[in-house]
């Protein structure tokens, strides 16, 4: 069965009404039967609960302080690399931008300015560079870090669709990064110019949110949102913490032309973890 067919259900599916009820479940404090919805998670997907700072499933009030729990200190430490990898999950795709077009799966492409909600003068600065796609699986760790030090500029939420960004969903629906509902995290770095970095929804991703701005959704206004933050002093270093899902999807990174050389022992369908090498610098990597 090709991974068109697959998906068909996908559409007719009501995702909206799925996610705002998963979003209710996940937060509801339910004392045992939280407990227990934990545990039966914990078990299908093999999560591994010696890494976190707190191991106790007992202890976690709701399934989202479960699915957000910190690490324990020293579980993820940070290569010496000039950009890290900023989560824990599995490469989607990653490489170079074709012009303003994005690999997603065989035959399937989107471009910057989708991606970004329709800035074409954002989405320029990226035009011949690098990206990289990685998906969070439900087992994973789910908050975000920073791959190099960058200063904050602006962040813009984009309504859309919440398909699934698994891989099957990923060969199977056009446009399927730019079409979901995203954040678009945009920083600025002394050492390596600007880049992005997109936090995607997807079925069931309850919200989105920043260690700046806490949640970013709900709510869901339908409509474009933009926050600048020129007049303020942002900054955060490489590895430290910037966002959180709660419940899984993908992040989207963009880098500008010459910026980055990806780790050569990278490839589709690799698993990654927070804080390993991600790549180091173009002038550096030439050198």
């Amino acid at each position: 069965m090709s991974d068109r067919i697959k998906v068909i259900p996908q559409y007719l599916l009501p995702k909206q009404g799925l996610t705002r009820f998963a979003g209710r479940i996940a937060g509801h404090q339910g004392g045992q039967y939280t407990t227990t919805l934990i545990r039966w998670f914990v078990g299908k997907y093999g999560v591994n609960m010696e890494e976190a700072a707190n191991p106790d499933i007992a202890s976690y009030a709701s399934f989202n302080e479960f699915f957000t729990r910190p690490l324990r200190p020293g579980a993820r430490p940070l290569a010496k690399a000039d950009f890290v990898c900023p989560v824990d999950g599995a490469i989607s795709q990653f490489g170079a931008i074709d012009d303003d077009q994005i690999f997603q799966a065989k035959g399937h492409k989107f471009s910057t300015t989708a991606l970004v909600g329709g800035d074409a003068q954002l989405a320029s600065q990226f035009q011949h560079g690098s990206f990289a796609n990685l998906y969070l699986s439900p087992k994973d760790y789910h908050r975000l870090h920073m791959p190099c030090e960058g200063r904050l500029t602006r962040m813009i939420y984009v309504p859309g669709a919440l398909f699934s960004v698994n891989p099957t969903t990923a060969r199977g629906i056009p446009g399927l990064f730019a079409r979901n509902e995203r954040v678009v995290c945009v920083f600025n770095s002394k050492e390596h110019g600007a880049f992005v970095l997109v936090l995607v929804g997807a079925t069931i991703v309850g919200s989105m949110a920043t260690t700046w701005h806490g949640l970013v959704n709900p709510p869901r206004p339908g409509e474009v949102k933009e926050w600048r933050y020129d007049d303020k002093n942002i900054v955060l270093k490489k590895g430290e913490e910037m966002g959180r899902f709660l419940l899984g999807s993908t992040i989207v990174m963009l880098f500008k032309k010459d910026t980055i050389a990806f780790n050569p022992e990278w490839a589709p369908e690799r698993p990654v973890r927070l804080g390993e090498v991600m790549g180091e610098k173009q002038s550096a990597k030439r050198a």
